[in-house]
């Protein structure tokens, strides 16, 4: 499950078969990925990735097309809809504890806030400067142009900024979203994770095991499609069909934070209470766009949870990309944000797609790991983030 992305699902088949040529050539093996096809719900798009002669099968949900349905905005609705939010927000004090639980996270969302509040500023300023170099017979009249020159001039900035290094626009929708969801005002997600609750539900059985992956945002929409499996069908998990869940890049304290997120927290805690799932939460405190300070059950102010609910593993950049790229990639924080869902430079090192793809099932990789017998070079296995 991908994160708040308005691009179409091929786009992660097409990294995902780029990745998977690169960890064959790193590795020496043999990998290859089939051409995606998309179900005729239009849901998902299913391929398959064949490593050393044994097949996985890959299988994409889709909400780019919710996404698209909220991101971009239209200026109009920022200018009324964000200022409600974070007076809501500062009302029930969510900034203190998101500040603490997420530390650098909280500094990009608030910061790119601020960014937002200055560029409205600046259209403003420019568009009654601008006024104000009117003739003198043109006035006050022409300060009635400010206004509308004001929104023209905001919506050339949020274009503008839109993309690296400061991705503006997708991160002010995007947080407008989650706390959307938070809230239940975005009815459309609960929908979307009722028809993904009854696909990952419909593999038990067919699979020799099911893995559920959620990466950014839907680390917590995973764990809510599936404590939607567990509410509908309490012995999903114990016939036979191993469960996992990993969640990558986890932004999950971002909602859960929210008094209103009262659905996310239960789904949270539900699903860390059942034995029938195992967890893996890879973590890396390099990513700027993730939160990794603690277990997202505490972090969320739930009771503390049993021992490995999650398993963490705590991957080094170094492992995966060289460090001359580092230099030149480490503020562009959407690519260093994807960079888990890609093969890593070292053969030893935790890769994606030999994770996804491996001999070993992931349900026994996490186990193993859980043990903390063995993990992969430039992994710590921990219950609290080193740093």
């Amino acid at each position: 499950m991908p994160g708040f992305d308005p691009r179409e699902p091929e786009t992660y088949w097409g990294l995902f078969r780029r990745e998977s040529r690169l960890a064959a050539v790193r590795r020496s093996m043999a990998i290859t990925v089939s051409d995606p096809e998309r179900t005729p719900d239009g849901l998902a798009l299913d391929w398959t990735v064949t490593l050393d002669g044994a097949p996985t099968q890959y299988t994409l949900l889709r909400w780019d097309d919710i996404v698209r349905a909220r991101f971009p905005r239209s200026n109009g609705r920022r200018l009324w809809e964000v200022p409600a939010l974070w007076l809501r927000l500062l009302r029930v004090g969510y900034l203190r504890p998101f500040r603490r639980e997420a530390r650098r996270f909280a500094r990009v969302i608030i910061g790119v806030h601020f960014i937002y509040l200055f560029l409205v500023v600046l259209s403003l300023a420019v568009a009654a400067g601008l006024a104000a170099l009117a003739p003198v017979d043109a006035r006050p009249w022409v300060f009635l142009a400010v206004p509308p020159l004001a929104y023209g001039i905001l919506a050339v900035l949020m274009r503008v900024t839109r993309g690296k290094p400061f991705y503006v626009a997708h991160l002010v929708d995007d947080t407008a979203f989650t706390h959307d969801h938070a809230s239940g005002a975005d009815t459309r997600m609960r929908d979307r994770l009722d028809a993904f609750a009854d696909i990952i539900r419909g593999a038990e059985g067919r699979a020799s095991e099911i893995v559920v992956i959620g990466h950014s945002s839907s680390s917590f929409l995973g764990l809510e499609a599936l404590d939607r499996v567990l509410t509908r069908d309490p012995e999903f998990g114990r016939r036979g069909t191993p469960v996992s869940f990993v969640s990558i890049g986890s932004v999950i304290p971002w909602i859960t934070l929210d008094p209103r997120a009262i659905e996310t927290r239960a789904a949270l805690a539900r699903v860390a209470a059942s034995d029938a799932i195992v967890w893996l939460d890879v973590r890396a405190k390099w990513d700027w766009l993730s939160v990794h300070k603690r277990n997202p059950l505490s972090a969320s102010k739930l009771p503390a949870p049993r021992a490995h609910r999650p398993v963490e593993i705590h991957v080094r950049i170094e492992d995966l990309i060289e460090p001359r790229i580092i230099a030149r990639r480490k503020w562009n924080l959407f690519r260093m944000h994807f960079q888990l869902l890609m093969s890593s430079r070292d053969p030893e090192a935790f890769d994606y797609i030999v994770f996804v793809a491996g001999p070993e099932p992931v349900h026994g990789l996490i186990r193993r790991w859980r043990n903390v017998t063995e993990q992969p070079k430039g992994c710590a296995v921990a219950e609290t983030d080193p740093d």
